[in-house]
This record gives C-alpha cells, structure tokens and sequence, in this order.
C-alpha cells in the first residue's frame, strides 16, 4: 500500500534515519519482528490562507455558564471537580473536569471567578450540557452556603488568542512580568472595556472577553477581520490537540483517555466524585485507547469517523475531528486502541496519516 511523498511546496518534510537507527532496523528484521518506524513527519508552514491567523478573536456565546455564590462555593465545588480550586485566582480561569462515580467524564469546564475572590465563582461549559450539569453539580448542595444561578445567555462571550494574555496578565497584577511582553500585541480598542479573564481554550493563552448583548453586533462589525471563523477555531483547535465536547469527549470518556491529565486534573488535590477511578487508571499506567494527533496529505481529506487500520490492516482506532490545512494537507484528532500504538496508520482508501509527538 503506497503512501504520498513530500511534494515541492507542500510544507512536508522527513527526518533522515541517523546510522543507529538502520542498525537497530536491520536487526528488528533479522529477528523476524517487524522494523520500528521513528520517521517523522512535521508541518513545517501551510499557505497563508489557510494557515490559522497569528492573532483572532473567536465568538462563544451561547455556552453554559452556572455561577456558585455563597461561603462554601470554592470548597464545594473542590469536591465536585478534578481541578485544585484553591489554586484559583481571580483573572485566570482554570481548566477541571466533572466525573461520575465510574470516573466517566460528565463535562469539561472553565472555571473562574467573576470579580474579585469574595466574588462569585463561574463554571463554563459545553452549551448543549446546561441542563444536565446544572443538575449534577447541585445534587450535592445540602447544609452548604451554596447558590447556583444558571446565567447562560446572559452576556455574550468572545475568546481572544494572539494577544500576550498571560503577560499582560501578569503585569497588570504585578506578577513580575514585563509590559513589554505584550507590546504590539494589545487587545483591539473594541474589547479594551469588558472584563476578561486569562483562559487557555485553545492550548495557548488567550482572554475570555465577557461582552452585553445589546453591544454585540457593533462588536462584530468593529472586530472586521479579527473575528476568525469555525474553521479557523477547528484548525488551531486540533493542531493544539484540544478536546471537544460532541468529538473527542462524551458521557464514555475517561479523561485520562483524552490528555486531560495534564491539564484539567489535579492527582494531589483531596477527594471529589470519581477521583478514586481517576486515581487507580494512574496507578495502573495506561488505558484501552489515547487521543492522538494526525497529519497527513491526501486530495480528498478524510472525515470525522473514518476508521483507520494498522500497516497489518486490522482496525486501529478512528478520527474524531480533521481539519484542512491547505495543499492538500490535513490535521485530526482520534483514537487509537492500545494494542495498536504505532508511528502511522492507513485509512481504507490508502491514506497514510502519522501520529504527531504529543
């Protein structure tokens, strides 16, 4: 089964195997094992075009925000979420998941406060969980000074990628940070007004922007080539190897399946709903299948869902989100099982797509 070469201009290149490693090759085969590949595959720089813009501002409203007020807030929701809330601080919102009692995920979400520490704490989420996770993340309020507030819809919601959000941050709160970190790069005037607050959405810092909805469209028109599109978010999405809710994440989702680890949970942190599960799958040291990245270079891009096969053919795991990079590249996220690791894989009609080093 052939696979396509690096064409002039496609932005493609490969690693030359080193002498070590056509030693250690040649000696895989001789033993009668199958020879390892490490060739790497990179994306080196795609057309203008189609390349995610350097800085853009990507329109949010719409998604599920439920605000906790009362004494016992932080301490109730630290037992509801995987993330650590006593590290919260106020201007940088924290990424946590919720799981069931089996360790399934249930949401994941941006947690913030809305003012200052005394004020409110925000939970954000996914739109199409509203209902569910307001009535998950209530069901254990008792004696505890705890109000919730469903506020979707309230306020309108713009994230903000390209602008030094942490050092600009950081100066600000005097973190130690230069000013100058961000200079250049400041927020558009049409933003400069609205409270935000450091979130990394899309793997890199960027601001969340909370805006009235009576000044939306001015927004919008005053933004003009800013305001990036749903392509735009889903290229810089899955080349950052973020997870989404409805593609990556489900109800059937064990966050450490996801990388989520790395980001959303924290294993030092005391107990909270599922953390036992969460827990004993870091112990054990592996799980049944692991989100992985993809690139690779085809006339016509697969889709999400396409099953993707092992050199030996047999069925290895599928995409979950593929995005068009431009000459004929692409970019996607999926699943691979575990007994089927390996450096590439095969779609049924022969496209070759290779893993990117997480």
């Amino acid at each position: 089964m052939g696979a396509p070469g690096p064409e002039a201009g496609s932005g493609w290149s490969r690693a030359r195997p080193d002498g070590d490693f056509l030693k250690r090759a040649l000696r895989s085969v001789a033993d009668g094992r199958r020879a390892l590949h490490y060739r790497a595959m990179s994306f080196v720089d795609p057309p203008p075009s189609l390349r995610p813009p350097e800085r853009a501002v990507f329109e949010l409203t719409g998604r599920t925000r439920l605000l906790f007020s009362g004494a016992d807030r932080v301490r109730y929701l630290n037992g509801q979420l995987t993330q650590d809330l006593r590290k919260l601080v106020p201007g940088r919102a924290l990424p946590a998941c919720v799981t069931s009692a089996k360790g399934r995920l249930q949401a994941d979400v941006w947690v913030a406060f809305t003012e200052d520490s005394q004020g409110p704490v925000a939970v954000d989420a996914a739109p199409e969980l509203r209902e569910i996770l307001a009535a998950r993340l209530e069901r254990y309020i008792v004696a505890d000074d705890v109000e919730l507030e469903d506020a979707t819809g309230g306020e309108a919601l713009f994230h903000c990628v390209g602008f030094a959000a942490q050092a600009a941050h950081d100066a600000a709160s005097g973190a130690g940070a230069s000013e100058s970190a961000g200079a250049g790069k400041a927020l558009p005037e049409a933003l400069s007004g609205f409270p935000r607050v450091v979130a990394a959405r899309l793997g890199e810092d960027g601001w969340d922007i909370r805006v009235p909805l009576d000044a939306v469209t001015s927004l919008r028109s005053a933004l003009g080539d800013l305001l990036a599109s749903d392509k735009d978010w889903e290229r810089r999405r899955i080349l950052n190897g973020v997870p989404e809710w409805g593609k990556e994440l489900d109800e059937n989702t064990l966050p450490p399946e996801t990388g989520l680890e790395r980001t959303h949970i924290d294993y030092h942190k005391g107990c909270y709903i599922g953390q036992e599960v969460i827990s004993r799958l870091k112990s054990v040291g592996h799980v049944n299948r692991t989100l992985r990245r993809f690139i690779g270079h085809a006339q016509e891009c697969p889709v999400a869902g396409t099953v993707f096969l092992s050199e030996a053919g047999a069925e290895a795991g599928a995409l979950t989100s593929v995005a068009e990079l431009g000459n004929e590249a692409f970019v996607a996220l999926g699943y691979v099982k575990r007994s089927h690791e390996a450096e590439y894989f095969f779609t049924p009609q022969g496209v070759r797509i290779e893993v990117i080093a997480p």
